[in-house]
């Protein structure tokens, strides 16, 4: 039986311009964009209609399986409590970041990424979800055991981006060891001796290990055609390297030049969310705005926060004279939603799937009032 929903006085945001008018949707799927009232069809008061967001980098699922040192959360719960806040916050699409690779010090056992994803598709299955959940693996590769953490999902077809991560301090993400201090020694309280220890440890084992499981791991992504991403990324050599990889997704460029040859590399540069409503990087390194004010800011990610995704958007438009509102959209809708080949979903648009998020903004901080994944509402 054919099921049909209007949505009517509405301020639909299509990827290059605002239309005031309807939307309809029929079993799960946009059928149609009109401008100008339909005569049925429930009120949306004005209010905007965007496409659902895309999220293609989160850590929170980690942090609601373990919220604290040593701490392991049910499984399922912890899923569900994610999911609760991805939904709420518009994503209807999210690839949770599973970590892969880990030492005496930090990371998480062999197999228990493994049994997290097996805990997603199983409250899938159980149709427990509000969005849409796909994998995103997080290799850390300067780790001895990355390869074996990999293994574990070799045959999983949930797995749909992998990104390519090297954490040890003089480079990437820590160009400066007063910015590894801070994030390391301080935070984990260690002392002299310890630090240096702990320093020392992480570059031999990048030395050691991160160039030969890069390549094993961005072989294997080629093989099976999961998206590549690079992470990161400081240097031009590190862009080259991103290249020779196929790598279609560069998360957190740490410099300017950096960001800019990925963006001419045919690459989308992701940023994070939370970085343009702080106003800044947490760690010291480039401001999101500023990429975005150069016109090579591709993708938002909502990092650590889920609401940071509709935010952030709402927060570019008002601050740069030349970036509209459909454009900054496209950051956590579109774009992220084609880097990854989803081609179904991302934009408003007959045929595609209706995923569709309903915002009240008046000023300052946007209210999610309703949320439809494939046409069911779910928030």
């Amino acid at each position: 039986m054919t099921t049909e929903t209007v949505l009517t006085n509405a301020r639909l945001v299509l990827e290059d311009r605002i239309v005031a008018g309807s939307l309809v949707f029929r079993d799960g799927v946009i059928a149609e964009i009109a401008e100008g009232n339909s005569a049925s069809g429930v009120d949306m008061e004005g209010d905007y209609i965007l496409p659902g967001l895309v999220e293609l980098h989160t850590d929170h699922l980690e942090a609601h399986y373990s919220p604290r040192p040593g701490v392991r959360w049910n499984a399922i719960s912890a899923i569900q409590s994610h999911d609760a806040q991805i939904a709420s916050s518009g994503i209807t699409t999210v690839f949770d970041c599973l970590r892969l690779g880990s030492d005496e010090d930090d990371g998480f056992r062999m197999g228990e990424m493994r049994a997290i994803a097996d805990a997603i598709a199983k409250a899938r299955s159980e149709n427990r979800l509000r969005a849409d959940h796909l994998i995103h693996l997080r290799c850390e590769v300067s780790a001895s055991d990355v390869l074996d953490h990999f293994a574990d999902f070799q045959t999983d077809t949930q797995v749909r981006l992998a990104s390519l991560m090297d954490h040890a301090p003089g480079q990437r993400q820590f160009q400066t060891m007063e910015q590894y201090t801070l994030y390391y020694k301080t935070k984990r309280g260690l002392s002299d001796e310890a630090f240096a220890h702990f320093v020392n440890r992480r570059q031999e084992a990048s030395a050691q290990y991160s160039e030969a499981h890069r390549r094993a791991i961005a072989s294997a992504c080629a093989e099976r055609g999961i998206t590549i991403a690079s992470h990161d990324d400081a240097t031009l050599d590190h862009v080259d390297e991103a290249v020779g990889f196929g790598v279609r997704l560069a998360e957190f460029p740490t410099s300017i030049e950096a960001a800019k040859a990925s963006h001419k590399a045919g690459m989308s540069v992701l940023m994070g969310a939370p970085n343009v409503v702080r106003g800044g990087s947490h760690s010291g390194n480039i401001a999101a705005t500023d990429l975005a004010r150069s016109g090579v800011l591709d993708v938002l990610s909502s990092d650590y926060v889920p609401f940071s995704l509709i935010h952030a958007p709402f927060v570019l438009a008002d601050e740069i004279d030349d970036l509209d509102l459909p454009t900054a959209i496209r950051l956590v809708t579109a774009t992220p939603a084609r880097t990854v080949g989803l081609d179904d979903r991302g934009s408003l648009q007959a045929g595609k799937r209706a995923d569709l998020v309903r915002v009240r903004r008046e000023s300052g901080v946007p209210v999610v009032r309703s949320v439809w994944r494939q046409g069911e509402r779910v928030a």
